[in-house]
């Protein structure tokens, strides 16, 4: 049964080339009231501009809920032709009051209780925050999608004649990884999840773009997403969710570092002994 949805967009995922889809943008949100969206397929770069929405930016879409292989609760398939943005982006005035208002109306303590909630109801997006972030961890991958992701992409966008996204994004060649603990009694300290976040890539390559060698890009992405977005002086959440293919998986799609709140100091007893 189709449904009218308004989403607050907080999470896009770097595209990746489908036989089946396209190319698959994962775009998750949540609603008025806290709870988790994923809204797929979206091919995101053959959008018009006017349907193109940003992140922490309110939308109206009338969707389906997911059925078959896919029973992941929150997975929604949107009508493309309906998505409507409603507004600005909501800023990031007051310390992200007013986005932490829905972000984190439902956030999770650790990935130990996302993944208890995984196996009681099916869960699959969530939020939470982090004990410590020790590392990002930086592999080699394959330099380019593979060749039949490629052939099927080609040929599906020769019959429907579009030219928006002819050719799909470029493959980052590395494999970004956050080590981190949680707040947790059962966590073992030793966490290595996946960025898919679309910044960590898009950044890649803008400094690519701007003459950086691939080692220096890479130092630059470590950089941002560990010295700047992970700041002692950050609120650092990460939002995560589970791989369709393999649901037992979960990867960070995004982050959310709103800056810590100041706590007021109290004053030192000893100043009121001689009152």
């Amino acid at each position: 049964m189709q449904e009218r949805l308004e989403v607050l967009i907080t999470v896009k995922t770097y595209p990746i080339p489908s036989s089946k889809y396209d190319e698959l943008v994962c775009t998750a949100g949540v609603t008025r009231t806290g709870d988790f969206i994923r809204l797929y397929p979206i091919n995101f770069r053959d959008l018009p501009s006017k349907q193109q929405y940003k992140k922490y930016q309110w939308i109206q879409v009338d969707a389906t809920k997911h059925l078959g292989p896919d029973s992941r609760k929150e997975s929604y398939r949107p009508v493309l032709g309906s998505i409507k943005l409603m507004g600005e982006r909501l800023s990031t005035s007051n310390n992200w009051a007013e986005r932490s208002k829905y972000v984190l109306a439902k956030a999770s303590k650790s990935m130990e209780e996302l993944k208890d909630k995984q196996a009681r109801d099916n869960t699959s997006l969530g939020i939470f925050r982090p004990k410590r972030i020790m590392d990002v961890v930086v592999s080699v991958a394959e330099p380019d999608w593979k060749p039949g992701f490629k052939a099927a992409l080609a040929q599906s966008r020769f019959w429907e004649n579009r030219t928006a996204s002819r050719e799909p994004l470029r493959k980052v060649p590395f494999k970004f990884q956050y080590r981190f603990e949680c707040d947790d009694a059962r966590c073992k300290g030793n966490h290595k999840m996946m960025i898919e976040d679309w910044e960590a890539g898009a950044l890649y390559w803008k400094c690519v773009d701007e003459g950086a060698s691939a080692v220096e890009a890479v130092r630059k992405v470590k950089q941002k997403f560990l010295d700047e977005i992970c700041a002692a002086e950050n609120d650092t959440h990460f939002y995560v969710g589970t791989v369709f293919a393999h649901p037992k998986s979960w990867v960070i799609i995004g982050v959310y570092y709103p800056k810590k709140h100041c706590q007021q100091r109290l004053p030192d007893p000893s100043l009121f002994d001689s009152l």
